[in-house]
């Protein structure tokens, strides 16, 4: 597990992630075209009362399942 400082609307937080699911979250940044903090910054603001390093893991998750299906 690897910590990672970002900045999410202008503010620095750190988070938490294997170093697969970074791999998968910059490809997945990659392929919309946008900056790793703007996709953060997204799933940040739709995660509820979720923890930011779960709500990522579950969005790269939904993100694999989708992309297989």
């Amino acid at each position: 597990m690897k910590k990672r400082s970002i900045k999410i609307q202008g503010h620095a937080t750190s988070i938490s992630l294997e170093e697969e699911f970074w791999t998968e979250l910059k490809e997945i940044a990659a392929t919309q075209k946008r900056p790793v903090s703007h996709l953060v910054a997204e799933i940040d603001k739709k995660r509820g009362r979720k923890n930011l390093s779960s709500a990522l893991r579950l969005y790269v998750l939904a993100a694999l399942k989708q992309r297989s299906a």
